[in-house]
């Protein structure tokens, strides 16, 4: 792994995962993602990964239109360095999910980098009822959904993006995923430094122990050497767990409401910008600076925010 000076904070404001009814604070509309994304960055998120959602219900929406409503809003506000998803949610095919980025050009968009089960249906144990009917299929139909990441896909999107010099957040749910990656490089449709976001806690995906934390720390040293830089995100009560028990071992670290709605035990995160002041005390009670949005683009050699379509 090749050794950042500073630690890059992100935050996922929004996600595709959790739906209304988990918490009044999931930001759906754009002025939402607006206030929450503002807020995130000034509590010293250095990258702001974004989706969209239908503002009267918070149904995924991949739609560049969706994405307009509060794109040109946040960056003309902060300097922070906007992640735009291709992943969209599980349902969508990849021509649905890779229009945002392939229209707006951002410096920096997420890539999930393989196959995968992507269970959300023991979601529905913790929940009575829903404010919109989506939300209960939404979660339920994930007992027979596989999220497709197919070598066809990636590639599609990398030849989409690439040409504009967005550069990726590669999404590796699992020690395969590390090795997709290695595969693109191998073949010259990916370039260092490789941004490698390791996924914990999914159902479907690798788990939350620290062995597991290790292991795909070790893989990815074993690959790429100082190729890459490493990030990590740990789903739901494992977020601030895995972001500590990794930064110390020199990772940069992912939070926000995406990936967890709490801020503690049994305490709902009030806002994105909670949870990155919390990461954010970890890791300077440990010694890690924070790094600020150019930072972030020199260790990560993005293109600028100059250069990108809103």
């Amino acid at each position: 792994m090749a050794k950042a000076r500073k630690a890059i904070i992100t935050c996922a404001v929004t996600g595709a995962i959790h739906t209304p009814s988990m918490s009044e604070y999931l930001p759906i509309t754009p002025d939402q993602i607006v206030e929450q994304a503002l807020e995130a960055a000034a509590a010293g998120a250095a990258i702001l990964h974004l989706h969209a959602r239908d503002p009267e219900t918070g149904k995924p929406d991949q739609t560049p239109e969706a994405f307009a409503r509060f794109l040109p809003r946040i960056k003309q506000q902060t300097n922070a360095v906007i992640n735009l998803t291709t992943g969209g949610s599980p349902y969508m095919r990849v021509e649905e999910r890779v229009k945002p980025a392939a229209q707006f050009k951002p410096e920096v968009a997420s890539l999930n980098m393989g196959s995968i089960n992507f269970g959300l249906y023991h979601l529905l144990n913790r929940y009575k009822t829903f404010k919109f009917d989506w939300e209960r299929q939404h979660l339920e139909a994930t007992r027979d959904l596989v999220f497709r990441n197919s070598f066809q896909d990636i590639e599609y999107i990398l030849k989409t993006c690439y040409g504009n010099d967005t550069r990726f957040e590669f999404e590796c749910y699992d020690i395969a995923h590390l090795y997709n990656v290695k595969h693109f490089l191998d073949r010259g449709l990916v370039k260092p430094p490789l941004f490698i976001q390791s996924v914990f806690g999914i159902l479907g995906g690798i788990g939350t122990h620290p062995e597991d934390v290790m292991h795909m720390k070790r893989t990815a040293d074993r690959l790429f050497g100082d190729l890459y830089q490493w990030s990590v995100l740990g789903a739901g009560a494992a977020q601030m767990r895995i972001a500590a028990m990794a930064a110390a071992m020199g990772a940069h670290v992912r939070v926000g409401l995406e990936d967890s709605l709490w801020a503690g035990p049994g305490k709902l995160a009030t806002s994105n910008a909670e949870q990155v002041r919390m990461v954010r005390g970890i890791l300077e009670n440990m010694g890690i600076e924070i790094a600020t949005p150019d930072e972030a683009r020199e260790i990560l050699a993005l293109k600028g925010a100059d250069k990108v379509a809103f």
